[in-house]
C-alpha cells in the first residue's frame, strides 16, 4: 500500500490533526511518457496554508479527500520516459505521497554536484528564487542603503539577508528566538538582529534604523510591518512576499498604511515567484554561484518520518523551523 496525506477538512483558523488524514491507496503503473517516484524529502510551506481554503487565489486551492500538494524531491524507480532512467533524483510538485506516478515532463533532474539534494527545495529551489527576485527586482537594493527582513530567519528571509549584504546593503533582521537572532547576526553577518518576542519591536526599529528604511522585504506582515512603515524613507520599496502572521487570523485588521505611502512615495508590490518562471535559468545561475563562492549559506530543519509531515507544516506557524523546513520520507535506493 501507498499511503497519502489528504485534507479532509478546511481549517477556520489554525490548522491542526482534524484537517488532514493519512490514507492508504494503491500505487498506479507508470503508463508511456511518466515516472514512477519515490519520494525521499518534502517541502511544507507557509503559501499551503492559503491553498486550505476555498476561494479565488493566484494557485488553485486544495480539493477535500485528496492528497496534497508541494515540492519534493524524489527518485524514479520505474521510468516510462527516454529523458529518465531509474535511480535518478528530481525535484516537482508532487502529492503527499510515498510513491507517485507523474508526466515525465512535471519534473526536472537534480544535480547532486550543486550541493546536496535537500538545497534544490531550498537555497537553490523556490524560496531562494523568491528571495532573489524579490529582493533585486522589486527592492532593486543599493550600496549603504537600510535593508529591513521581517521572518529574517526562515528559508526565504535567511536568504534575502544574505543577498542583501552582497549588494553592500546595511541589514536588519526580524526574528522570534535567541537562537534565530544569534544565528543571524554570527552566521548570516545581519548589522542588527531584533527579537520580536522580547523587543519592543517599534522601539527597536527606531534604534536600528536611525536613517530610516530604504527596502522591507516583508514575510510577515501584522504588527511588526505596523511599526515599520512610519520609517520609510522617500521611495522606499516594500516588497510583499508573504502575511503568514494573517494567514489563521481571516479577519485580521491594523493600522492604515496608506498614508506612510503616501509620504514617502513607497512603493509596494505583492507577487510570487512563478511571476517570474520565464527569468529561473537567471535566477537559479546567480544563487548556485554564490554558493559555490561561500556568499551564501543556508540552514535546514529536517524531521524524519512520512507521518511527521503534518506536525512539520503545523510547526511552521510556531516559528519552530531554522531555515528551510522538511521532512525526510526514505532514503534513495
Amino acid at each position: 500500500m501507498n499511503r497519502e496525506i489528504q485534507l479532509v477538512e478546511r481549517p477556520e483558523g489554525t490548522p491542526n490533526h482534524d484537517h488532514l488524514k493519512v490514507m492508504n491507496t494503491n500505487i498506479p503503473e507508470p503508463q508511456q511518457g511518466e515516472l514512477l517516484l519515490k519520494t525521499l524529502y518534502v517541502s511544507v510551506d507557509p503559501y499551503m496554508r492559503g491553498r486550505m481554503n476555498e476561494g479565488k487565489s493566484y494557485i488553485p486551492p486544495f480539493q477535500l479527500n485528496e492528497a496534497i500538494s508541494g515540492g519534493a524531491v524524489a527518485q524514479v524507480t520505474e521510468s516510462n520516459s527516454p529523458e529518465f532512467e531509474k535511480g535518478d533524483i528530481v525535484t516537482g510538485s508532487l502529492d503527499w505521497k510515498e510513491y507517485s506516478t507523474v508526466k515525465a515532463e512535471s519534473v526536472r533532474k537534480v544535480d547532486p554536484s550543486l550541493g546536496p539534494v535537500t538545497t534544490s527545495l531550498g537555497i537553490l529551489g523556490m524560496p531562494g528564487l523568491t528571495a532573489y527576485f524579490g529582493l533585486t527586482d522589486i527592492g532593486q537594493p543599493k550600496e549603504g542603503e537600510t535593508l529591513v527582513v521581517s521572518g529574517a530567519a526562515g528559508a526565504v528571509g535567511s536568504a534575502v539577508v544574505q543577498i542583501g549584504k552582497i549588494y553592500g546593503c546595511r541589514v536588519v533582521g526580524i526574528a522570534g528566538t535567541d537562537e534565530k537572532t544569534s544565528y543571524l547576526k554570527e552566521e548570516l553577518g545581519v548589522d542588527v538582529a531584533i527579537d520580536y518576542k522580547k523587543e519592543n519591536v517599534k522601539e527597536a526599529l527606531e534604534a536600528a534604523c536611525p536613517n530610516g528604511v530604504d527596502v522591507y522585504f516583508d514575510n510577515v506582515g501584522g504588527s511588526i510591518s505596523d511599526a515599520l512603515y512610519p520609517l520609510l524613507n522617500k521611495f522606499a520599496r516594500i516588497i510583499q512576499c508573504g502575511a503568514i502572521s494573517s494567514y489563521n487570523t481571516p479577519n485580521d485588521q491594523g493600522p492604515r498604511i496608506h498614508m506612510h505611502l503616501i509620504k514617502a512615495s513607497a512603493l509596494v508590490k505583492g507577487f510570487t515567484v512563478g511571476d517570474y518562471q520565464d527569468r529561473f535559468k537567471e535566477g537559479f545561475d546567480h544563487l548556485s554561484s554564490w554558493v559555490k563562492d561561500g556568499k551564501l549559506t543556508y540552514e535546514e530543519t529536517i524531521q524524519e518520518g512520512f507521518e511527521q509531515i503534518p506536525d512539520a507544516f503545523f510547526g511552521l506557524f510556531k516559528g519552530e523551523n531554522l531555515g528551510k523546513q522538511l521532512v525526510k520520507v526514505a532514503d534513495p535506493e
